[in-house]
Order: structure tokens, then C-alpha cells, then sequence
């Protein structure tokens, strides 16, 4: 069941990725040679509409593969000779097609988990959606000593605006880094500002508020809409607070995921978690790896990396400020770099996931 359920959530995750891309090229007349889900030897595939759609055997990655992309060309199966690049090229295109081209990409993915968290927020039976709002203080707790009281709504920390009272636990677990906490709150409709500090907590190992929230939300079909975005506005935050994380030396080797530990750490643990509460348990978890994972992959792809979304559009940005482009043979160079750099990089988080798993 791991396996399977692994499989289909990065299969959508995937999908949901080259779709993008896929839709806008054929949009902008861009020729799309493959379009393939996982990676290695191929399954199965067919040929419709001058595009193979393949299946690959490791069920990993993808991609939409456009003629003229980095040199890929047609191959003449009769005589084994690739084809002179037709009109519907991707270096052919107009540089703002190409822009739109790939930006899709990610822009899908940000689409899915969007639709994923309509999906989560309608089913209140299962999952908890919570104002930032204080049902209780604690008493002689750092925001009881800051005056807070029970039905404050917490509109900020440290200038951080709030919309789910998880955002309050992200920013304690993540964000914080010692000090004074600036809170703007709302109490009888009147905005109000106050100074608090952390206390730490023995027990949880960790600095704590001293607030407690046990209401729950149940959004009408109009504010589904509201709260859908919230919680994928959520998972961006937490996204970024990672990456800010990673960037600060916080994390370490034991904390990177690839695959394998996503699919044995995350998949399989949260299946066995839930299993025991219903089917709707565990769909609701699965979505919310999907729209953690689709969130995770349309900002990463937005890095201006080498070999990524955003690598490639910051070239496509410089050929409009140019009014020309790189020269092919530089930036495919560059890409190539960063292809191997991921490629070695997949490697090292492989075997830290087998080190993690049985060690």
C-alpha cells in the first residue's frame, strides 16, 4: 500500500508539472516531442497528435521534451537521421512564449495544491481548521503576562501576518530566533499591539506562547475558497522557512528526504498512523503530502538554478533585456553543469535515505 500510494501521489505531483508545461507549449504552437511520467527504461508508450506519451519504470520525475530544447531533435525513423528543425521549435518561439512555457510549470503545481486544499478544506469531519484565535491562555504563561486574553485573534507576530492558528506553531518551531516577540492582536474589534517573551519549556523542549486553540472552523462553500488558500498560503510559508533553515545550517543530513525516505518516512508511516480512523483519515493525509510536495516542487523549480524552471527563465529574462538570446552552446553548457550537479545530488540523498532508514 506504501508503494501504491507513494506512486500516485508523485504521479499526480508530477503530472500536474508537465502538464503545465505541456498545455501552454501546444497553446504557443511549441512542438512537444515526449511527454513522460517516472524515469529509466520505458514501459509503455504511444504516439498521438505528433507527441509520444511514455511510462517509465522508476516512478520518479518526468518531463516535457520540446523540439529544438537544448538540441533535441526529431529522428527520421526511416532514415535514422534527425530532421531539420520545424517552425514549431522551442528556441523558435517568441521569447515571451517560451517564458510562458516554462513558468507553467510550477504555476501547475501552485494550481494542484490550491484544488488539493479545496478538496481538504470541505471535509471538516476530518481535518481541524483553526482561526488564530486564543481559546485559552496559560496561565502565568508568556502571553498571559503579556495581557493576551481568551478570544484574542492574533493578527501578527513580529510583523509576520497570521491566517491559521498553525502558523503560530511555525513560527515558535521555525521562525524564531530568541528575543522579544512584537504581537498584533484584535479584541472587540479594536487592533492592539504588545510586547511578549517566549518561556521554555522543559517538557517540550522547546520556547512556547503559552496559547491554546480547541475551535474549530467549519467554512461554508464560499469561504472554502478563503481557507483553501490559506492552507496552501500556509504551505508555501513553511516551504520557505525550510529553505531559510537550510540556508542558516540548521538542518541536517537527518532531516533531507528524497524519494525513498519520502516514500518510507511520510507515506508509509502517515498510512499506518491513520489507517485505523477511515478512508477519509487517510485521504486527507495523502492530500496533504500531495499539496506539501506540489508546493515543494513549484518553488524549487523556481530557484534560479542551472537545469531548473528558474534557471531557465532567468536566461529568457536576459534575452528580453538583451533583445537577443545566449548563445545555445553557453547556456546548454551551463544547464549541463547543473544537471550533473542534481544528478549527483539525487545520489547523495539515495544513500542518505537507505543510511536513515536502516541505520
Amino acid at each position: 500500500m506504501t508503494l501504491i500510494l507513494f506512486v500516485l501521489i508523485f504521479g499526480v505531483v508530477v503530472i500536474a508539472h508537465e502538464f503545465g508545461h505541456f498545455i501552454i507549449a501546444k497553446a504557443n504552437g511549441i512542438k512537444v516531442l515526449e511527454f513522460f511520467v517516472g524515469m529509466g527504461p520505458t514501459l509503455f508508450s504511444f504516439t498521438k497528435g505528433g507527441t509520444k506519451y511514455s511510462l517509465k519504470l522508476f516512478p520518479i520525475g518526468g518531463a516535457c521534451m520540446f523540439e529544438g530544447e537544448d538540441g533535441v531533435q526529431e529522428k527520421d525513423e526511416a532514415t535514422g537521421e534527425y530532421k531539420e528543425l520545424s517552425s514549431g521549435a522551442f528556441n523558435k518561439a517568441g521569447v515571451w512564449s517560451r517564458i510562458a512555457t516554462v513558468f507553467a510549470g510550477p504555476f501547475f503545481n501552485f494550481i494542484l495544491a490550491f484544488l488539493v486544499s479545496l478538496i481538504m478544506v470541505n471535509m471538516t469531519d476530518v481535518i481541524a481548521i483553526r482561526d488564530p484565535v486564543l481559546s485559552e491562555v496559560v496561565e502565568d504563561g508568556a502571553a498571559a503576562e503579556a495581557g493576551l486574553m481568551p478570544g484574542d485573534m492574533i493578527l501578527s507576530l513580529n510583523g509576520r501576518k497570521l491566517k491559521l492558528y498553525q502558523e503560530i506553531t511555525l513560527f515558535m518551531q521555525v521562525t524564531y530566533q530568541g528575543g522579544d516577540v512584537e504581537v498584533v492582536y484584535r479584541r472587540d474589534g479594536e487592533v492592539h499591539q504588545t510586547t511578549l517573551t517566549p518561556q521554555y519549556d522543559e517538557e517540550y523542549g522547546r520556547y512556547m506562547l503559552g496559547v491554546v486553540n480547541s475551535e474549530f472552523v467549519t467554512p461554508t462553500r464560499l469561504q472554502s475558497f478563503k481557507y483553501a488558500w490559506y492552507e496552501m498560503r500556509f504551505s508555501v510559508k513553511a516551504t520557505f522557512e525550510s529553505l531559510g533553515m537550510l540556508v542558516r545550517g540548521k538542518v541536517t543530513r537527518n532531516d533531507v528526504a528524497g524519494p525513498v525516505g519520502i516514500a518510507v518516512n511520510v507515506v508509509g508511516k502517515t498510512y499506518e498512523e491513520t489507517k485505523d480512523y477511515g478512508w477519509r483519515s487517510v485521504l486527507v493525509s495523502m492530500l496533504n503530502i500531495v499539496l506539501m510536495l506540489s508546493v515543494n516542487l513549484g518553488i524549487l523549480n523556481l530557484l534560479p538554478l542551472p537545469a531548473l524552471d528558474g534557471g531557465r527563465l532567468v536566461f529568457l529574462l536576459i534575452e528580453v533585456i538583451r533583445g537577443k538570446p545566449i548563445p545555445p552552446e553557453k547556456e546548454g553548457l551551463v544547464h549541463f553543469v547543473g544537471l550533473m550537479f542534481f544528478m549527483a545530488l539525487m545520489v547523495f540523498v539515495f544513500f542518505n535515505d537507505l543510511r536513515n532508514i536502516f541505520l
